[in-house]
């Protein structure tokens, strides 16, 4: 998914009238989430942190990964302090090197969990981002090979828990399409 510059220029514009330093993209997976990360990352000369280095793995799901983030990343954030955080490497099924994250004005965090209610006390912009279940399964196992469809499924499964008990989507600041278009106004 690729947003058109009209669309990019909304949300930018809605980052810098907000005064937004932490800018969370979340939606399911499969729904286009890194490729809008990376054009707003471009847009605001800012640093990514992508939710996929921070899960312990297909087991661990969002909560997971949300617990990460709030432990290195927003913590260390909201103190002023620098942002660090181990990667998980999933192919060795284990944690791998840690990344420095360098101070910007803008920090964008994309990812299935990204906008769990912990990021609210931070002021930070929350982009949720949607597909229907086939188009994301297609997506998902295009990248990931057909051999990750159980891992897929219950991801899947278990996402859809993890944004119901957190309200990601009815707390959005912004909604989209899988295909980078607006939905309702939130």
């Amino acid at each position: 998914m690729s947003v058109s510059p009209g669309v990019l220029g909304g949300l930018l514009d809605r980052i810098r009238s907000a005064d937004a330093r932490l800018v969370c993209v979340d939606g399911p997976a499969g729904s286009g989430k890194t490729t809008l990360a990376a054009q707003l990352a471009d847009a605001l000369e800012a640093p990514v942190i992508h939710m996929d280095d921070l899960y312990e793995g297909w087991a661990g799901g969002p909560d997971a990964g949300a617990a990460n983030l709030r432990r290195w990343v927003l913590d260390p954030l909201a103190e002023g302090e620098p942002v660090r955080y181990q990667r998980y490497d999933w192919y060795a099924d284990d944690w791998a090197e840690w990344h420095d994250v360098p101070r910007s004005a803008h920090l964008v965090v994309e990812g299935c969990g990204a906008a769990a209610r912990q990021v609210d006390a931070l002021g930070a912009l929350r982009i949720w981002v949607e597909a229907d279940d086939a188009e994301r399964l297609r997506r998902g196992l295009e990248r990931d090979g057909e051999d990750a469809r159980d891992h897929w499924l219950r991801w899947m499964t278990d996402e859809a828990g993890h944004y119901e008990r957190e309200d990601t989507r009815e707390r959005a600041d912004v909604r989209l399409d899988g295909f980078g278009e607006p939905l309702d106004e939130a």
